[in-house]
């Protein structure tokens, strides 16, 4: 048993809006990550829509970055909700169409991911399923069946996951 516990430290309040021009810079700082954020994610669905992971990848770093200022800025809007349904509602409209495109377009940029991960899979999955089909013997039971080959007989397979 840990005879000194660790201590978590309490959380650090994140800050509210409490006036107009607050609210303002903190709806223009979302839109502008989210316009950032959305601009990398077009690019990079255009690299793999096209087959150009490498560059693609590329973009990865620049991608967290947005991301982890995205979630801050939401959690920043989140604290500040109820000041801003109550003096700006018309700017709240505004944040959630903004943000309605933005998910729309997330959503693409999953959709062409996973349809490359798909793609690459089955592509990893063909390979090896030919070159075990090529190192397994083709020998036959007493009756006549094909028998199963032993474990010396599967040959594994190694990919490299760097580009």
């Amino acid at each position: 048993m840990n005879q000194h516990p660790q201590r978590r430290q309490a959380p650090v309040p994140i800050p509210m809006a409490s006036t107009a021009a607050e609210a303002r810079k903190l709806a223009e700082d979302l839109m502008d990550v989210m316009s950032g954020l959305l601009g990398v994610i077009e690019r990079e669905t255009e690299l793999v829509r096209a087959g150009k992971l490498r560059e693609a990848m590329k973009f990865e770093t620049q991608k967290t970055d947005l991301s982890h200022r995205y979630v801050n800025a939401v959690g920043r809007l989140k604290a500040s909700q109820k000041f801003l349904f109550q003096t700006a509602p018309e700017l709240l409209t505004t944040l959630h169409r903004h943000h309605d495109v933005f998910r729309a377009m997330l959503q693409v940029n999953l959709t062409v991911l996973a349809t490359a991960h798909a793609v690459s899979e089955g592509i990893v999955r063909g390979v090896n399923t030919e070159m075990q089909r090529r190192n397994i013997p083709n020998t036959y039971t007493a009756a006549g069946r094909r028998a199963a080959p032993g474990p010396r007989h599967i040959t594994p397979l190694s990919v490299s996951r760097s580009l």
